[in-house]
């Protein structure tokens, strides 16, 4: 990668993608209410809102990482944020819940196409490990920022009306950071390396969408249909269409094609390993911040407002922890990722044992700010689990095949661990069902959190940090 301005100025710029992504997910789930009661959405409608976004972004996340060792990363990069930028507008202009479905969905691909070159950007531009541990301590501050904006915003503004409604301004927030952004992109950031005198793998591609495209509607929306016949349909037609894509990816290989993925990337046992960790850990992650949602304001009786207050110690304590595992993570390896998990654990058991049927919001704050110290400890490090063997020429797909996973296993977790939640809750007819639909869904997100400390401890020489560990093994 041809030298930038400075790559410390380079990462502020790279993270305004995730510092948009997050703050769009979290603004949209505190003011769905809001939104459906504006548009005159049904339920239906208004689930694909979340949804939809979710189903543009999974979908494209291995083509948009793809693209940029195409294309140049930074090229990529830019007109991905450009169009995040103008779908946004168009999302805060929509008159009705077809319109927003619609925007939010090209939302999801644009974002798919500017997150993905941000986390290999950060891979290209910090090839020193202490470096890149550094930088990755400042991704995952990033997160927590924009979750405490997105919160805070969301349960504000989904309660405010000024010139425009307050929802539409959830989305219009984005116009002055993407114009910013678009304009330190063009200036502080280079180009990468292209891969030139290649053919795209387009078959592949098209394959690949369609297969995940099914995986991921079927997940989302299964669930709130009550599992119908189409359900079952499509999970078998993204399972055959995802075999077929692996099966062109090594013929391709075996013809020295250059194939969408290189499948060998998944003989690395550092890199498997890294995808199952972070398909559990986002799996209860994800339902986590769902039902814990729901508990508070539909259980509780919590207004927006005070619950987007309640996460805010949650998301500084994540960038606190974040900021010491940025700084541990090279000499203590992956003993800093299992040490988050325990205070995950901690606080999933605290929840199960000392909440009530009554809202006390220190209580309430002091186990959600235990999560989120645990969850700094984890989260952002699960890409030095995954990325840190990867090749240059790899980057890309590599950045794009996480992302999928984060995804895919977003959508699992709200379609099984929320799946729990909401069986427990319609068996309950008491004034408490709340409660014990949150204490099942904790512990289904327990069996997930072993799971991944699993992933962790089977990793080669558990004595050497994961950076060392990772490299050389088959």
């Amino acid at each position: 990668m041809k030298a930038t301005v400075n790559k410390w100025l380079a990462l502020v710029v790279v993270l305004t993608a995730p510092l948009l992504y997050v703050i769009d997910i979290f603004v949209i789930n505190i003011a769905i209410p809001t939104i459906k009661r504006q548009l005159h959405a049904s339920d239906g409608e208004i689930q694909l809102v979340i949804a939809a976004y979710l189903l543009g972004s999974a979908c494209f996340l291995i083509i948009g990482g793809r693209a940029g060792d195409f294309l140049g990363k930074k090229k990529v990069f830019f007109w991905g944020m450009f169009a995040f930028t103008i779908t946004s507008c168009i999302c805060g202009l929509s008159q009705n819940a077809t319109q927003l479905n619609i925007a939010r969905f090209l939302q999801g691909v644009s974002s798919a196409f500017m997150v993905t070159q941000s986390i290999s950007l950060i891979q290209l531009l910090f090839t020193e490990s202490k470096e890149r541990a550094a930088a990755i301590g400042w991704y995952g501050i990033t997160l927590s920022i924009a979750a405490i904006i997105g919160q805070v915003l969301g349960g504000y503004l989904a309660e405010t009306h000024l010139v425009i409604a307050g929802w539409r301004l959830i989305f219009f927030i984005n116009l002055p950071v993407g114009i910013l952004s678009l304009f330190a992109i063009h200036f502080y950031l280079a180009e990468t390396p292209r891969l030139e005198g290649i053919k795209f793998d387009y078959k592949g591609a098209v394959v690949l969408t369609i297969g995940l495209a099914c995986l991921i509607y079927a997940l989302t929306e299964g669930r709130d249909s009550g599992f119908p016949s189409w359900f079952f349909w499509l999970l078998l037609a993204s399972v055959l269409l995802l075999l077929y894509f692996v099966a062109i990816q090594k013929r391709k290989l075996a013809n020295r094609e250059f194939p969408l993925i290189d499948v060998l990337l998944f003989k690395l046992m550092d890199f498997r390993i890294g995808l199952f960790a972070v398909l559990f850990h986002f799996m209860f992650h994800t339902a986590y911040l769902l039902i814990i949602a729901v508990y508070l304001q539909s259980g509780l009786g919590v207004d927006a407002v005070a619950c987007g207050m309640y996460f805010v110690p949650h998301a500084i304590f994540f960038m606190i922890s974040s900021m010491i595992a940025g700084k541990l993570l090279p000499r203590y390896g992956k003993s800093i990722l299992q040490l988050g998990l325990g205070i995950i654990l901690l606080s999933f058991l605290l929840q199960i044992f000392f909440f009530t049927a009554y809202d006390r919001p220190l209580v309430s704050m002091l186990f959600l700010a235990i999560y989120g110290l645990g969850n700094g400890f984890v989260l952002p490090f699960l890409l030095n689990v995954v990325l840190n063997n990867i090749s240059q020429e790899d980057a890309g797909a590599a950045s794009g095949i996480f992302s999928t996973f984060q995804q895919t296993a977003s959508a699992l977790g709200i379609s099984i661990i929320g799946g729990i939640f909401y069986a427990v809750l319609d068996t309950h007819t008491n004034n408490n069902n709340y409660l014990p639909a949150l204490q099942m869904g904790l512990a289904a997100g327990i069996v997930c959190l072993l799971v991944v400390w699993r992933m962790l401890s089977i990793l080669p020489d558990t004595g050497k940090p994961v950076h060392e560990a990772a490299h050389g093994i088959d």
